[in-house]
């Protein structure tokens, strides 16, 4: 029973895994791909003054790029932001080779998901796991023993009907990184909630981006995880 549950998730995986690069080369014919403007821009920035190696690496979607002070929250870690916001897993798997790899990071923190699940109702909590595993295998390949944190999927006003998803996803996420070397889960899920509803007070008038109340949220409960 147990050798037929894993040939299971294997041939998912693989199935899956083919699915995005064929994704991927499907877009390939197309000059400017979803986010092509952001990631050239990091691009450009990089070949003026190239980010050192050995850095906190965040990337992901807007939760991150609205973190313009995530450095001076982290005093002590060097924080290297190369999240665009509006992405989803499928774009960071489309642009690892542009945001991830080339930096050699020491650890990678990772927000993401939320975007996947807003896109459409047809997207489940099982389709964002299997492309946060996607994501995770390239990076081991690519950067083995590399350190990954994942920032659970927030909860927002905007999105309160996602939360029994995002909630999901997050739980099998995290069961998932308690089996690999070197992981961390970063519950921030429950924190922003009050009586099982997210907090409006910590939410930018847009009621899906947080303000600096959130992110006080965020800085206690990440910094105990960060390599220094």
């Amino acid at each position: 029973m147990m050798i037929k549950k894993k040939i299971r998730s294997y041939v998912r995986f693989s199935i899956l895994f083919l699915l995005t690069v064929i994704s991927l080369r499907a877009f390939s014919q197309n000059e400017t791909p979803p986010f092509w403007k952001e990631v050239q821009a990091f691009k450009k920035q990089d070949s003026i003054a190239a980010p050192a190696t050995g850095q906190v690496l965040f990337i992901g979607s807007s939760s991150f790029t609205y973190w313009t002070k995530a450095q001076q929250d982290f005093p002590n870690h060097k924080i290297l932001n190369r999240a665009f916001g509006g992405s989803s897993f499928p774009d960071l798997i489309r642009f690892a080779d542009v945001v991830i790899y080339p930096y050699k990071p020491k650890q990678i923190v990772i927000y993401c998901g939320d975007n996947d699940l807003a896109a459409s109702d047809t997207v489940s909590p099982e389709l964002v796991f299997e492309r946060f595993k996607t994501l995770f295998t390239m990076m081991r390949t690519k950067l083995p023993g590399v350190a990954v944190a994942f920032v659970a999927i927030k909860p927002s006003p905007s999105r309160e009907r996602l939360m029994p998803k995002a909630n999901l996803a997050n739980s099998w996420i995290r069961d998932f990184l308690a089996k690999e070397k070197n992981t961390a889960f970063i519950d921030v899920y429950h924190a922003m909630l009050r009586d099982g509803k997210p907090m409006p007070e910590i939410f930018r008038e847009d009621n899906l981006h947080m303000n600096e109340k959130g992110y006080v949220i965020w800085q206690k409960l990440m910094e105990p995880y960060l390599l220094k």
